[in-house]
């Protein structure tokens, strides 16, 4: 299952609702669930984000669906990637011509 990874900072609203992040953390949790993944890593942060998690969903059909659905409560902006495990990238390198 591909791992992503997003970057998240907290809006004027999220930051003023800051007290209710960890009732938003277990809804992230349990919509990551519901689109068939697992989120794996919560972070805290200091510097250009305010938050980091690491998460495995089916595809990026369903990263996106997460990442949209997260970014259209106003709280958070994010910004997603997708992640290769080590074997991954040897394997990646390896086919180079």
């Amino acid at each position: 299952m591909p791992t992503y990874i997003s970057f998240a900072s907290y809006t004027d609203q999220g930051i003023r609702n800051v007290k209710d992040s960890p009732k938003r953390l277990d809804a992230a949790k349990d919509l990551v669930k519901d689109l068939g993944g697992e989120l794996k890593q919560f972070y805290l942060t200091m510097g250009a984000y305010d938050i980091v998690i690491v998460f495995d969903l089916p595809g990026d059909d369903a990263a996106a669906t997460f990442a949209l659905s997260l970014c259209s409560l106003g709280n958070v902006r994010t910004t997603t990637v997708k992640a290769f495990t080590e074997a991954e990238y040897r394997d990646i390198v390896a086919s180079l011509p």
